[in-house]
């Protein structure tokens, strides 16, 4: 008898919840592991760095131009004699934040059409063929020729950084909603037959409350999976957008913009390109296992293995 008493409570004290066994999952996966401390690190370096690395990353000194690593200049320096770890430590800031903001708009919009799409069938044709016709945009041609055609409009009214900002983070918001709708949009379609669903309705429950209440907590763990690839995607299209020339402003380091302005000395300074290429590439790549995990991890046919 006390036996029985003791495994009860043993049991009660070993209670499993969702999120434990997501991060448990989550914890297991290597490459997710990986991807998270270097993602977490890089965070870290960017917002942090610059306080303790105090160097304007516009100071100019032509004594210094195109300097090796060294103490003075961990990543060495440029051709006018900018500090390049300076410019990283800052760029990080915008880059990161491109891909943040843009990621949280694209998230917003493809769920919220995905939504409709998957709930209301006569809303289910007109909405997925205005995500085929974002389909079948070519996107970067686009975006070149709205960032060409809007960034002097925007510049006096909100100033040259901060224009150059909204309209990157609007243009690669409203072009990277359509994979997350056709994700939530199917998830729905089979969520709304459910038993759970057809009991609401059958009670009067209006759609607005259904669709807040039962639908969206089905459906976050493809939502946070599409939120860490779009991150990835969003600051590759800003890299790409800055890399052309047609980011932000010369004087505003991003990642895509240090890489434009160093692609002319790649022989003299191979360094002014290695450094920006490696920051983008170690954030799309933990990013990237990060959403693997989170795949696996809120699987639930995984997950109880």
């Amino acid at each position: 008898m006390t036996d029985a008493v003791a495994d009860t409570a043993i049991q009660e004290t070993q209670h499993r919840s969702l999120w434990g066994d997501v991060w448990v999952q989550y914890r297991s996966h290597t490459g997710a592991m990986i991807g998270t401390v270097i993602f977490v690190a890089i965070c870290l370096l960017v917002l942090l760095g610059p306080i303790f690395y105090d160097v304007d990353p516009n100071f100019t000194n032509v004594r210094d131009r195109n300097a090796p690593m060294s103490w003075a200049y961990p990543m060495g320096s440029d051709n006018l004699g900018r500090d390049m770890f300076a410019a990283i430590l800052h760029g990080g800031r915008i880059s990161l934040a491109v891909g943040l903001t843009a990621m949280l708009l694209s998230l917003f919009v493809g769920t919220f059409i995905g939504l409709l799409a998957g709930y209301f069938k006569w809303l289910d044709g007109p909405l997925m063929r205005l995500t085929d016709l974002f389909l079948a945009l070519p996107l970067l041609p686009l975006l070149l020729v709205v960032v060409m055609l809007f960034r002097d409009v925007l510049r006096p009214i909100f100033g040259p950084e901060l224009g150059i900002f909204l309209l990157i983070v609007f243009l690669i918001g409203i072009t990277s909603w359509m994979q997350t709708a056709r994700i939530v949009r199917g998830d729905v379609l089979a969520l709304k037959e459910r038993e759970f669903v057809l009991a609401a309705r059958s009670i009067g429950t209006p759609p607005r409350r259904i669709i807040m209440r039962h639908l969206m907590p089905n459906i976050l763990s493809p939502i946070m999976v599409s939120a860490t690839l779009g991150v990835a995607n969003a600051i590759i299209t800003e890299s790409a957008l800055s890399f052309l020339g047609l980011g932000f402003p010369s004087d505003v380091p991003t990642w895509g913009r240090l890489l434009f302005d160093g692609k002319d000395f790649l022989t003299l300074t191979p360094a002014r390109v290695i450094w920006p290429g490696l920051m983008i590439s170690l954030t799309v790549l933990s990013v990237n296992f990060m959403g693997d995990g989170l795949r696996d991890a809120l699987d639930p046919r995984i997950r109880g293995r």
